[in-house]
C-alpha cells in the first residue's frame, strides 16, 4: 500500500511515524478512529506521531537553554586573557560583558566553541577558587 514491508510486529503508532503513511491509510485498513472524529483531530494525531522526535529534541534544547541561562559570569572575569577564545569573541565579550552564559551566546561573533571555552575556563576558576565564583 505505498509503504515499506514491515518484517516485525509494529504498533499503529508507530507505523504512523513513517513518512508514506497517512491517517487514511490506516482507516482503509480498518483502523484508527471511527467518522465521528473531526478531521482537525485526525490531523493533530498525525502531526504530533509524526514530529515527536523533533518535538522533544527542541524541548531538550529549551532546557539546555535556560541552564545557560541561569549561569552566571563574574563581572570582573578578563576576556581578553582566556586562551582558545578567538580574538573577535575576546572583544566583543569585553565590550559587551555579558551577565550569563546565554546572553554571551546570543552576541554576534561569539561562536559556539568560544562559549565551550568560556564555561570549561569557569569550571577550572570554580576548581581552583574552591567552587567560589570571583565577582
Amino acid at each position: 500500500m505505498g509503504a515499506s514491508e514491515i518484517k516485525v510486529g509494529l504498533s499503529l503508532y508507530d507505523f504512523l511515524k513513517r513518512p508514506e503513511v497517512t491517517y487514511e491509510l490506516i482507516q482503509s485498513i480498518g483502523k484508527g478512529a471511527d467518522e465521528n472524529v473531526s478531521d482537525e483531530v485526525k490531523e493533530q494525531c498525525v502531526i504530533m506521531t509524526k514530529y515527536e522526535g523533533y518535538i522533544d529534541k527542541q524541548l531538550k534544547q529549551i532546557d539546555q537553554f535556560k541552564k545557560l541561562e541561569n549561569k552566571r559570569l563574574p563581572e570582573k572575569i578578563d576576556y581578553l586573557s582566556i586562551d582558545g577564545l578567538r580574538i573577535e569573541a575576546r572583544q566583543k565579550l569585553d565590550a559587551i560583558r555579558p551577565i550569563s552564559i546565554g546572553q554571551a551566546s546570543r552576541i554576534s561573533g561569539v561562536s559556539p566553541a568560544d562559549i565551550s571555552v568560556l564555561l570549561i575556563y569557569l569550571e577550572q576558576m570554580r576548581r581552583t577558587r574552591g567552587g567560589k565564583n570571583e565577582q
